[in-house]
């Protein structure tokens, strides 16, 4: 059932993956910053961002958004903080 996908820079990154290492990169109120949603703001989890995400695709894609400005080499943005 896999499929590649060798043009897709998000091809095996999951969104808990994509958040986790973006909290720990920025920490809850860092991405809150960047990203403005509550789940983020109002006593903010993993679990509660990812049920957030997970429904939202808004959301989600603003977070896959900084994601790859974040950690991508390919980026146009490099690895430069966002």
């Amino acid at each position: 059932m896999s499929q590649e996908q060798p043009n897709n820079p998000l091809h095996g990154v999951t969104i808990e993956m994509a958040l986790t290492r973006l909290v720990d990169r920025y920490g809850w109120d860092g991405l809150a910053q960047r990203i403005d949603v509550n789940c983020f703001k109002n006593d903010p989890s993993i679990k509660s961002s990812l049920k957030f995400l997970r429904k939202t695709q808004w959301a989600r894609d603003k977070v896959e958004h900084l994601y790859l400005a974040t950690f991508d080499r390919a980026s146009p943005w490099g690895r430069s903080e966002v």
